[in-house]
């Protein structure tokens, strides 16, 4: 095997603890070789992601075959080409988030960079090729680039965490949250660190439901639709309830609405399996239980609570909880045993849901596995209505 100074090679496996004056590596990084006059069986490479150089065994790398340019790709609109990064950013301009384009790499000649407009900047995302198969994080594989944008190019939704010591609690989390996957949860897309940390996530285009509710009103949602809300938020926290999750923050404006009008549980980064709050100013009290308020500890039954409030939100067609109440008399009455009149037009059998999730004594509120089945039975009483669809697409930048 004879290799000319300059080719590209892939590891075979990883090298962890290299002798001295040779190269670490992974398996699957990418080796260029700058010399081949070095001892019998070796060369001197280039790691092409850290630029650090030494000596690597010919046997544990092979060539890396050629990133072929797709004939396709120019019928493309979001291709470019052989274009640099500075020509990149000005082809994105004016900046607006979720802009993109993909580009052939001038310093790492055969790769593709994604280049995606992000909260007025553009960040550069070189595309890794690996077993004949294309990513961006090592966490989705593509066969071809035109299908790896096709599924990335939807819309998304990006938030910004500037807090350091929130942002470093929601990093604790990102493991937990990226395995969480149900139709009633917002699916996390990913996580970028660019001037504070970034939160890609699917775009909810009809927003919370609190403001959806509020806009709406009576005349355009039915109690039915109001019933499907409560399910599908109440399936969405059986299944955090099932991964011995909770949440903490359990209210209607930490749900969204979807296109299509499904309703899923946002802002659950910093769940626990079970946890303490240190500042209890902070807490949402009108959605916060007793105990929680009290002895600053949370539960699945502390969320159950929540979620009757949240039901309550719901009846009510986006009120506030607890109204002309300060949040003082809000503690002290909860205390003493008051609870929320049901909202107008209530059904009965939903004020009882409330009123089960709201029991003084945690251990007598269902789970939501139960929740679920009242209200699934309670929507059996009610008459069918039909549902709505549609979605949308993410727009790339033209190379026309």
């Amino acid at each position: 095997m004879s290799w000319a100074a300059g080719t590209q090679c892939v590891a075979k496996g990883d090298h962890r603890k290299p002798k001295p004056g040779e190269l670490t590596y992974h398996k699957g990084d990418i080796l260029t070789i700058v010399d081949t006059s070095t001892r019998k069986g070796y060369y001197k490479a280039r790691h092409n992601t850290t630029g650090e150089e030494g000596l690597i065994n010919s046997t544990s790398v092979r060539e890396r075959e050629a990133l072929r340019v797709d004939p396709s790709l120019s019928l493309m609109p979001w291709f470019h080409g052989k274009i640099s990064g500075p020509e990149a950013v000005n082809k994105l301009q004016p900046a607006e988030d979720g802009l993109f384009l993909v580009r052939e790499s001038i310093r790492h000649p055969g790769d593709y960079v994604l280049c995606v407009s992000v909260s007025g900047e553009v960040i550069h995302y070189r595309v890794i090729y690996q077993d004949n198969k294309l990513t961006i994080d090592s966490s989705q594989y593509f066969y071809n680039l035109i299908d790896m944008i096709e599924y990335m190019g939807q819309r998304v939704a990006v938030k910004t965490i500037k807090c350091d010591v929130t942002a470093q609690a929601f990093l604790q989390e990102t493991t937990v949250m990226t395995k969480l996957q149900h139709k009633n949860l917002v699916r996390l897309l990913g996580v970028i660190l660019h001037k504070g940390l970034l939160i890609v996530t699917e775009l909810m285009s009809k927003g919370n439901l609190v403001n959806f509710l509020r806009t709406r009103g009576r005349s355009v949602v039915n109690s039915v639709q109001l019933l499907r809300f409560a399910l599908d938020v109440c399936e969405g926290m059986e299944y955090l309830e099932s991964k011995k999750l909770v949440h903490r923050d359990l209210a209607a404006r930490n749900v969204l609405v979807s296109n299509d009008g499904v309703a899923k549980v946002s802002d659950f980064g910093l769940t626990k399996v079970d946890s303490k709050v240190s500042d209890n100013a902070k807490l949402p009290v009108k959605w916060t239980a007793p105990e929680a308020l009290k002895k600053e500890k949370f539960s699945t039954k502390s969320d159950v609570w929540s979620y009757g409030v949240l039901l309550w939100e719901i009846f009510s067609y986006g009120r506030q909880p607890y109204p002309k109440m300060s949040l003082v008399e809000v503690k002290e009455k909860v205390q003493k045993g008051y609870r929320m009149d049901a909202p107008e037009d209530c059904p009965p059998g939903v004020y009882s849901i409330m009123r089960v999730c709201w029991e003084e004594d945690p251990r007598k509120r269902p789970t939501f596995h139960k929740l679920r089945e009242k209200l699934e039975r309670e929507m059996g009483t009610q008459s069918p209505d039909p549902g709505s669809g549609g979605r949308g697409e993410l727009r790339s930048r033209s190379g026309c």
